[in-house]
């Protein structure tokens, strides 16, 4: 049921599951590193080149393969998250005017599932809820909080940003954002600490580390400074135990994304048919 052959037969992956543990890659016992995101928020940071948009692509394909939930991209640069738009339900590009109305729909939406919430008596969504989890992954958070727009602009889609990670969680809404620009104003401290989870890649500054990992880690030893310019997909994650972790993302190729993009796009069409 959940594979398919390939014509060289060979495994394909077949649907998945959001509910279902993403995996990550390594850590540094070779144990490899899964995150359950249902139900968290993943804030994702560090110097253009240190594996950041790997990282976005794995859980952007674990999305895509997962027909219980909703895909929705905002992509400043278009480029990094464009080989899935065909799995998207919603896909915004370098357009801070449509990444707001994205993120008012979304608003809407979670308000509109707290009612229904409400008048069930329930008091959040579940894996056998039967309603399909919205994944928002959001890359590059700076584009559309510092770069275009006007300030209103700006703070206004931080403010939406803020208020879906807050709230979002029991409605089934799940965010992923991510910048090359890990600083205050980017990502302010009351953002970064409603993100449950957090993974730091490669950082010029102990500052800056801290700005995704937290206060203080980095006088603790937990540093992205620490981490070799040329380690790409190395970086410290925060995820279950609280504690940062070392790891090594698994690598996607162009190739293997645009694979993955056109499987997950063929399943989620025959799934809609």
């Amino acid at each position: 049921m959940f594979a398919s052959r390939t014509k060289a037969g060979r495994p394909s992956p077949g649907p998945l599951s959001i509910w279902d543990p993403v995996h990550l890659g390594i850590d540094e016992h070779g144990k490899h590193v899964c995150v359950g995101l249902a139900e968290r928020n993943l804030a994702i940071a560090g110097e253009p080149g240190s594996g950041k948009s790997v990282a976005l692509n794995l859980i952007a394909g674990h999305a895509a393969l997962s027909l219980d939930c909703q895909l929705v991209l905002v992509d400043g640069k278009r480029v990094e998250l464009g080989l899935w738009r065909a799995c998207a339900d919603t896909f915004v590009g370098p357009s801070i005017t449509d990444g707001i109305e994205a993120l008012r729909h979304l608003q809407s939406t979670m308000d509109s599932r707290y009612d229904e919430l409400l008048a069930a008596g329930m008091r959040k969504i579940t894996r056998d809820s039967g309603v399909r989890v919205i994944v928002v992954i959001i890359d590059e958070l700076a584009y559309f909080s510092a770069t275009v727009g006007d300030s209103k602009e700006q703070k206004g889609f931080v403010t939406l940003v803020r208020d879906l990670v807050a709230r979002g969680r029991a409605a089934g809404v799940i965010v992923v954002a991510a910048t090359q620009r890990p600083s205050a104003d980017i990502v302010p401290t009351s953002l970064r600490d409603l993100f449950g989870y957090r993974l730091a890649f490669r950082c010029s500054t102990n500052a800056s580390s801290d700005v995704i990992l937290g206060h203080g880690w980095a006088s603790e030893g937990y540093t992205a400074t620490d981490i070799d310019p040329a380690a790409r997909g190395v970086g410290w994650l925060i995820a279950e135990g609280g504690i940062p972790r070392r790891i090594k993302t698994a690598f996607l190729s162009d190739e293997d994304v645009a694979a993955l993009a056109r499987y997950a796009a063929h399943l989620r069409n025959d799934g809609a048919a």
